[in-house]
């Protein structure tokens, strides 16, 4: 990766004079089955230009509430394009048709205007559950019947191709906006792509540069993105085997359960509730010992597998989960 990056020919990105760049917008756009594409430095700004070229202030956004637009950009969509977020309740992230049409607010004055439903593939905060195509087929034709946008956050777009077997153009049309992050499992260090009509392009354009997104001599960030696009897509399925392998250590350890208890993709959820223990005291006692994971709650850890992360570093981790685990039981906990 870092040998093409130095070797890539470059120009001037926001002239759209950067051979690298445009060869990744034009293989992204079609992986994504979308007309165009723009280069952006992160996933979180894909998400909001989205929002902000499909909405007005006081439009009204439906994702499912532990959605990364919802809970992780910092009230992005509220403090940028002025949206509120109705947020559907789902464990898994994932929603239905009927959801949607729930969620549907009646044209009237006095309330919010529905513009737009989000949905995340995978799920990130629902365990990586991929989105099947058959859900999402009904939620875009519902969306789309009522005059709603459909946004995709595809930071994990990929897994989800890898998971099933569906390919990425196949969930892409069903949407309007659809973007894929690079600096997940793709082990990219900069970069998402965007992709819809060229209308959409077009608008979400004005809006890279209000939010300072346009770059320079981008296409030796473009082609990491064409390398990993290469080289990194069907090793994902790795991530996936020790991901599994995780969850089934981690279940080995007494009072450990996850949730939830199928590992689809690269993301585990572990509940240490009958651990007795705290989840913060675990990650902190597992920090020590070279293993890091998220704490998502006072008694829920997330861990993440991805192309640094090898079968043994996998067995190391269980044995370090285990070691903690019984070491701080014999410990007098804190009142919490």
């Amino acid at each position: 990766m870092l040998a093409a990056m130095a070797a890539a020919p470059t120009g001037d990105e926001q002239l759209n004079e950067d051979p690298t760049v445009l060869a990744l917008l034009g293989r992204s756009a079609d992986l994504l089955g979308q007309e165009a594409a723009v280069f952006l430095p992160t996933g979180t700004m894909c998400n909001q230009i989205s929002l902000l070229v499909h909405c007005r202030p006081g439009d009204e956004i439906v994702a499912g509430f532990n959605t990364h637009i919802h809970g992780s950009e910092g009230a992005g969509a509220a403090a940028l394009a002025g949206a509120l977020i109705y947020p559907v309740p789902t464990a898994t992230g994932i929603f239905t048709a009927a959801d949607v049409a729930a969620a549907a607010r009646p044209l009237r004055q006095r309330s919010p205007r529905t513009r737009v439903v989000a949905i995340e593939q995978t799920t990130n905060r629902g365990g990586g559950r991929v989105w099947p195509l058959e859900m999402l087929q009904a939620v875009s034709a519902e969306a789309r019947k009522r005059g709603f946008a459909v946004h995709m956050d595809g930071a994990r777009l990929m897994n989800a191709v890898i998971a099933s077997g569906v390919p990425a153009a196949d969930y892409g049309r069903l949407c309007d906006s659809v973007w894929l992050d690079f600096t997940k499992g793709l082990a990219c260090p900069v970069g998402a792509v965007l992709a819809g009509s060229k209308d959409f392009i077009a608008e979400a354009w004005f809006w890279k540069h209000r939010l300072g997104g346009a770059m320079r001599q981008a296409g030796v960030l473009a082609a990491a993105a064409l390398h990993a696009l290469d080289n990194h897509v069907e090793r994902l399925a790795e991530d996936h085997v020790n991901a599994r392998l995780f969850g089934s250590l981690a279940t080995m350890v007494p009072g450990v359960a996850i949730d939830p208890p199928e590992v689809e993709t690269n993301i585990v959820f572990l509940d240490v509730t009958g651990t007795g223990l705290a989840a913060i005291a675990i990650n902190e006692a597992l920090k020590r010992r070279g293993v890091r994971l998220n704490v998502e709650g006072p008694h829920r850890l997330r861990a993440v597998t991805h192309r640094d992360v090898t079968r043994a570093g996998i067995e190391e981790a269980g044995a370090s989960l285990a070691a903690v685990v019984a070491e701080l039981a014999g410990q007098p906990q804190p009142l919490r």
